[in-house]
């Protein structure tokens, strides 16, 4: 099985923090969605062989490593589409893959966007997962990042969605604000449990380089966080979360049994994804490719009929045995199954062994029925750790 991602990249405003490609130019919407669906075309029905996922093709019929299970509306920030916009995108993403086997259909919101009429369109929809971007549910660090709703109507949008009959909700959560507590960062995670979504993702605030907040720091206007005290953040959430019956699933992720991500969850065990739109990647196993991050440009090259063997407007890597593997270190490794030995050739888990010896010894790596993961100790030194296990050819 496969995942598809659409990236929306449109924003009525920006977020002081984000590094993800965006763009304020709402009038582009109609044009985009329009884009997306004849890239679809392109990785389809015009058979460049890459992802030939199509309804129909000449040949036979479609194998399991050609159909998507998931399907992913990332931005950006898809709810800020009208719904004619999404009905265009969600109907002629039907009409053009086969939907027999999509078991997760996520959409990313804000929560101000979540009106009745929006959330009784999303009811109705294929669409059977929403995430959505609470950050924090102090009024005054929602102000200070430049997010447009306040915590209040983070709780009327989780309401509007489950009476829609919406039953799988991720809420992502920030902590290591400036000057944020120890206190305040609990009191934000007892307002996530208390609306008890089926996952929570939750992130330290990170200080992208090109982002207002990067500029703020270097101009000595806001202090990162010590690191002390951060750890003892992560701490409290781990421990929290799991006492109110989360599971640990990812090194930033959580939740209720059985409500993992499974489209998130394709990319940290090297499944195969397709990638539709300006600054989107793709992944077959065997090339990794990415589009434009220019709406315009993406709309120009869309237009003129680029072919899409590689990028729309982008670059592509072909994924050598060393490429594979230091993927695996990086991405598996962020699991809680970790990575399984089997996955490697000979030499790669030959390799794997010697250079986790010194972690399985101090107990923060630890090797479960031919799996090697990260220890809760582990955990906190896990990039360190992914550094010493990496292969870097001299």
């Amino acid at each position: 099985m496969a995942g598809l991602y659409l990236h929306i990249p449109f924003c009525a405003s920006r977020c002081i923090y984000c590094g993800f490609y965006s763009t304020t130019g709402l009038n582009l919407q109609e044009d985009y969605v329009r884009a997306v669906l004849q890239e679809l075309d392109y990785r389809t029905d015009k058979g460049n062989g890459l992802f030939p996922c199509s309804r129909q093709r000449s040949g036979g019929t479609l194998t399991e490593n050609e159909r998507f299970s998931t399907i992913y509306f990332g931005g950006g920030t898809p709810s800020s589409l009208g719904t004619p916009q999404l009905d265009s995108l969600v109907n002629g993403i039907r009409e053009r893959i086969d939907m027999s086997c999509v078991e997760e259909w996520t959409m990313e919101c804000n929560p101000d966007d979540i009106t009745p009429e929006l959330a009784e369109w999303i009811g109705r929809s294929p669409i059977n997962r929403i995430s959505m971007g609470a950050q924090t549910f102090s009024d005054e660090r929602l102000r200070w990042l430049c997010r447009r709703h306040t915590s209040r109507q983070v709780e009327e949008a989780v309401s509007l969605l489950r009476k829609n009959g919406i039953d799988n909700i991720s809420i992502d959560l920030m902590f290591g604000f400036p000057s944020e507590t120890l206190e305040e960062w609990e009191e934000d995670i007892d307002a996530a449990v208390a609306l008890r979504p089926e996952h929570i993702s939750a992130y330290s605030l990170m200080y992208e380089e090109d982002t207002p907040l990067f500029r703020m720091l270097e101009q000595g206007k806001v202090t990162e966080v010590d690191e002390e005290l951060s750890r003892k953040m992560y701490e409290t959430l781990v421990r929290r979360l799991k006492e109110s019956g989360y599971i640990h699933y990812e090194i930033s992720n959580f939740c209720l049994p059985s409500r993992q991500s499974r489209h998130n969850s394709s990319y940290w065990n090297q499944v195969s994804y397709l990638g539709l739109g300006a600054a989107a990647h793709s992944y077959n196993g065997r090339r990794r490719w990415w589009n434009v991050s220019d709406v315009k440009g993406y709309l120009r090259l869309i237009h003129d009929e680029v072919p899409a063997e590689n990028g729309i407007g982008g670059e592509c890597e072909d994924i050598d045995s060393t490429t594979r593997y230091n993927d695996i270190i990086t991405t598996a490794l962020r699991t809680s199954s970790g990575i399984s030995l089997n996955s490697l050739t000979d030499g790669q888990r030959e390799y794997l062994l010697l250079q986790s010896e010194r972690h399985l010894k101090n107990g923060t790596l630890a090797m479960d029925d031919g799996r090697l993961h990260l220890t809760e100790s582990g955990i906190f030194i896990s990039d360190d750790i992914m550094s010493d296990l990496i292969f870097i050819e001299e």
